[in-house]
């Protein structure tokens, strides 16, 4: 699979996601780049935006089996094991047979992760990581693709349980949807007065299309000079006087990552310095703690931090 022949794969998933999510092309296409680098996607966002519909539609595009995607309402009474599967006791067989979670599908939305604990939040992290989760000291090996959409309110902190900065800076991107335009409200009233769009939908890819594309979006040609600019620019965020962490190289190698996606989409087999500005500020934010720790809004303070960093390095001109 070429750049070329992704470029058409995503356009098709986006064309028929945009069906159910209006005016979020820019959006969906970013979040196109964290599925096809095997990342996950964490969206602040208020309720009623549209997270769960994406999620849906996005699945729908993929496969039309039932079990290809899964939502996980994440609540402080939510165990571990509720997400990961257990082994029972099956008396008919005599023996114990494990029973998978919501966990072992393709795409996952985990709703309002911030409302369940951090034993239950912890269980993620193997399977976020490695794409493996560890059941009674038994590793069991998860789909693919696996994809997590994970959401949580910025609104709201009474109840909930802040994400470790270890598990934020899991998430490939940290996303927001946002309001609709006017023009986009009016259409969903139009398209979701009397049907529900979503429920039309038919797979435009296969899961196996999808795993092909994410083996061949690693081959996009990244030149030593595009790599010393991705470098910089973690190094800049180390040493501001703006923030207090900078990125990791967790957060380098994602950034090296999703600029290798971003040309896939443009159809491109090699990254430009564009392609590493365009995803830069949804994929550093997230990564980086802000100086200024009692603003109302971090997130976009950091988002506004590294749009401002990105301006003082100068990006190679060949």
């Amino acid at each position: 699979m070429n750049a070329t022949t992704i470029r058409s794969l995503a356009a098709a998933i986006n064309q028929n996601i945009s069906r159910v999510i209006y005016g979020k092309s820019d959006k969906i296409d970013l979040i196109l780049c964290a599925l096809l680098c095997s990342g996950h996607v964490l969206l602040d966002d208020i309720p009623g935006t549209g997270k769960t519909s994406l999620a849906k539609a996005l699945a729908r595009s993929i496969s039309s089996e039932e079990d290809a995607f899964r939502r996980i309402q994440f609540t402080p009474d939510l165990l571990p094991s509720d997400i990961t599967g257990i082994h029972y006791y099956n008396q008919k067989e005599n023996e114990f047979v494990f029973r998978p979670g919501p966990l072992f599908a393709n795409i996952i939305i985990a709703d309002e992760i911030n409302r369940t604990t951090p034993r239950t939040q912890s269980a993620l992290l193997e399977c976020m990581e490695e794409r493996q989760t560890t059941i009674d000291g038994k590793t069991f090996a998860l789909p693919k693709p696996f994809f997590i959409i994970a959401t949580q309110n910025p609104l709201e902190s009474q109840g909930t349980f802040p994400l470790p900065e270890a598990q934020i800076d899991r998430f490939l991107m940290r996303l927001s949807l946002g309001y609709p335009s006017k023009e986009e409200e009016k259409a969903i009233l139009d398209r979701h007065i009397e049907e529900t769009p979503l429920t039309a939908l038919t797979p435009v890819c296969t899961a196996d299309d999808l795993v092909a594309a994410q083996t061949a979006v690693r081959k996009i040609h990244i030149s030593d000079a595009v790599k010393d600019y991705i470098v910089r620019i973690a190094d800049v965020t180390r040493n501001s006087d703006k923030l207090r962490i900078g990125v990791s190289p967790r957060g380098t190698l994602s950034l090296a990552h999703v600029a290798q996606a971003h040309a896939a989409l443009d159809g491109r087999d090699y990254v430009l310095p564009d392609d590493v500005k365009a995803v830069a500020v949804p994929v550093l934010a997230h990564r980086v703690i802000s100086r200024s720790q009692n603003s109302v809004r971090l997130a976009q303070s950091t988002e506004t931090i590294i749009d401002y960093l990105l301006s003082t390095v100068s990006a190679p001109i060949e």
